[in-house]
């Protein structure tokens, strides 16, 4: 046997002799199913039912189960997708407001059981459970308190029926780890041929404290969701964002689901009662169910990667949504986007700076090694750096040895014994001075810091403030890449163009002459002119590792600098000049009392030979008011029009409604006028994001 020299064996005992206690833990705490909820921080929501088939967010009630009929339903595509994406569980809409049930449910005949799709016999439910089970996912399950369906809704029969409805999800598809209530309840609906408004109490008409008690009864380690949690919150918003200062703690009593003062669940309380930490949802696209006419608005790479730093970044967790498609998979372009965030963060995060440096705190519980500042450094989330009970303050330094380059800092606190932290700041070792970094307030479960990269041999983090001595379980330090998104190009009324990356510290280059742009190419410092014709390409270059980003590229015909909409009331139409600001955020829309058809003509401010005109609809969510059919007219004077040189309909524009095109005889003229014959859902008003024009010639 080796013999172990004796000072290894001397401080193999003075550690193992170690007996400082840990601190006090500091209440209110996490229960352990809500530690095990905190681990899980990326997961998924699948918003797929009946609104899928009718292109609707919230159904009536009153849809036929005849209409619910995928035909490729493929639940393993979906666990796939979420695995390989590195979330931890799926939440599907079990039900939703409109009532009706992706599992044959004894209860009900509006269920897939009286559906097409595979002749009534089939179970949404089960072929997700089975595949999240192949997977290594958790299940989560979406059950809408409201049912716009139900002939008893605002009874006490119909709080029988949505307690045996839960039974059945918590008694049938193996262990859940989420259970989600949502806090959308009362109003009109279908309710069984009623056809009627309803309002219930929120705060009463469930009983709450004895539905919840089937979900303790069968799946104890299951959290709960609502306004109120118990178990989790909702983040007070479904833009995807956490509070900067964001406790797990709230003052539970003061929420039910629809409360007013639902935006203090963004911070939660510093002086909260119960742990509710807050879970961030949000969706892929800008609504929860698939619309195809959202398959251009699928969100960006940075938008998702900001979602990212800005819920299991500030504390929360992410619960990204993905709206099946009426085939029963998640779209195509939904993936990609996924995907390459995915591939983000993992490049962010690829590389801990900290390992291998070496940490010194500027105290130690008790000088006691079990607590000292490496403890944050070692990997291992059960051991921790903490301090004397008197000490709110410290600090920890993270020395690299040499002159390192940053942009990432990750912190978290051991949150069995609390969350503590009431503000922190983060100093870099620069020109022999500290020099402030950032400085935030709360930290909890995790914390993520963001900034431009900072090169030092040395890194500190201070505790400014906290409840009680602050307790620190792990630190990390990274070196992101640049985000090499290809640059967005605009042009704006008076025909400058700029261009703007996605990240800082990235130079970018252009071309207007039709080529493709290298480093060699003109690099873009200021706005410049382009008035006419013309075709504008960029790319993003990362001058630290010579990579560069795909090409982005622009056409444009002549700019709209000299244009004016005549209106026949300014003064009721003042809106209307944004058709032609060249901002397709803006909008103009008519009014709702004037009917159709609704006429807008431009004047162009000078004669031009035209071959055709565009038309944008609106890119917001809602897409009531887009022209589904049209007459244009081309006029010299602005008096005599003639027929019209194009008239029609928008093809498809419904489900696409992107920047339409069409091309006519070339016709010279000063004024165009733009009928909107008709709107897409029969509305008495229609909108327009931005008109154009096709010039002719090259």
């Amino acid at each position: 046997m080796k013999q172990i020299a004796p000072v290894f064996l001397l401080l193999a005992l003075l550690v193992s002799c170690d007996q400082t206690p840990p601190p006090d833990a500091l209440a209110p705490l996490p229960e352990a199913r809500q530690l095990l909820w905190h681990e899980l921080e990326f997961y998924a929501f699948v918003h797929f039912n009946m609104n899928t088939f009718t292109d609707m967010e919230w159904g009536t009630g009153g849809e036929s189960p005849e209409q619910f009929n995928p035909t490729e339903l493929d639940c393993r595509q979906w666990a796939r997708v979420c695995k390989e994406a590195g979330m931890k569980g799926i939440i599907l809409t079990a039900k939703h407001h409109d009532g009706f049930c992706l599992w044959p449910s004894e209860f009900t005949e509006h269920s897939v059981k009286n559906s097409p799709w595979k002749d009534g016999q089939g179970d949404v439910l089960r072929e997700l459970a089975d595949a999240c089970q192949e997977f290594g996912l958790k299940l989560g399950l979406y059950l809408s308190p409201w049912d716009r369906n139900h002939a008893e809704y605002g009874t006490d029969t119909y709080i029988t029926y949505f307690r045996n409805q839960l039974t059945e999800l918590m008694t049938n598809y193996g262990e859940v780890f989420e259970v989600w209530f949502d806090g959308a309840n009362g109003g009109t609906g279908y309710y069984g041929g009623a056809n009627e408004e309803r309002r219930v109490d929120r705060k009463t008409y469930y009983d709450w404290p004895n539905t919840r008690q089937i979900v303790r009864d069968h799946q104890p380690d299951a959290v709960m969701f609502s306004d109120a949690g118990p178990g989790v919150r909702w983040v007070g918003n479904e833009a995807g964002w956490a509070g900067e200062t964001n406790w797990s703690m709230i003052r539970r009593d003061e929420f039910y689901p629809g409360s007013p003062n639902y935006k203090d669940l963004t911070t939660g309380h510093e002086d909260g009662t119960h742990w509710v930490p807050a879970e961030v949802d949000v969706s892929i696209r800008p609504g929860w169910y698939y619309h195809q006419s959202e398959d251009h608005k699928v969100k960006s790479v940075k938008h998702l990667v900001d979602i990212y730093y800005h819920s299991i970044g500030r504390n929360a967790s992410f619960l990204l949504n993905f709206p099946v498609d009426q085939r029963g998979l998640i779209h195509e372009k939904d993936v990609e986007q996924l995907m390459k965030m995915v591939e983000v963060i993992s490049r962010d995060m690829e590389t801990n700076l900290a390992m291998d440096a070496v940490v010194e705190g500027s105290s130690a519980r008790g000088d006691s090694r079990r607590f000292d500042a490496r403890k944050a450094v070692d990997g291992d989330p059960e051991t921790f750096w903490t301090t004397d009970d008197e000490l709110t303050t410290a600090s920890l330094t993270i020395d690299f040895g040499k002159e390192t380059t940053f942009n990432r800092f990750l912190v978290q606190e051991y949150i069995p014994l609390g969350q503590r932290v009431k503000a922190f700041s983060l100093e870099a070792w620069v020109n022999e001075a500290w020099v402030e970094i950032d400085m935030q307030t709360t930290i909890g479960n995790k914390r993520i810091l963001r900034f431009e990269n900072v090169s030092s041999e040395k890194l500190r983090l201070n505790i400014l403030d906290a409840r009680a001595c602050p307790v620190i379980s792990n630190i990390e330090v990274y070196h992101a890449p640049k985000l090499l998104e290809p640059p967005a190009i605009e042009r704006d009324k008076q025909g400058h163009v700029s261009l703007e990356s996605f990240d800082n510290g990235l130079d970018i280059y252009y071309t207007t002459d039709g080529t493709d742009p290298t480093e060699s190419s003109t690099r873009y410092t200021e706005t410049f002119q382009l008035k006419g014709k013309g075709e504008v390409k960029a790319l993003a270059h990362d001058p630290e590792t010579g990579q560069a980003s795909a090409v982005a590229q622009q056409d444009y015909d002549i700019c709209k600098e000299l244009w004016q909409v005549l209106l026949p009331d300014p003064k009721l139409d003042h809106r209307g000049q944004a058709v032609i600001d060249a901002n397709p955020r803006t909008l103009w829309r008519s009014k709702a009392d004037q009917g159709l058809p609704q006429t807008l003509i431009v004047d162009l401010g000078e004669i031009l030979e035209l071959s055709g005109f565009t038309y944008l609809p609106t890119q917001q969510r809602f897409i009531d008011g887009t022209i589904s059919h049209y007459n244009f007219y081309v006029s010299g004077d602005g008096k005599q029009w003639g027929e019209p040189v194009s008239a029609g309909e928008f093809s498809n524009i419904r489900n696409s409604p992107v920047l339409q095109t069409k091309t006519f005889e070339s016709t010279p003229g000063r004024f165009i006028k733009f009928v909107a014959e008709r709107e897409i859902n029969g509305q008495g008003f229609v909108s327009i994001a931005e008109l154009g024009v096709v010039t002719a010639g090259e």
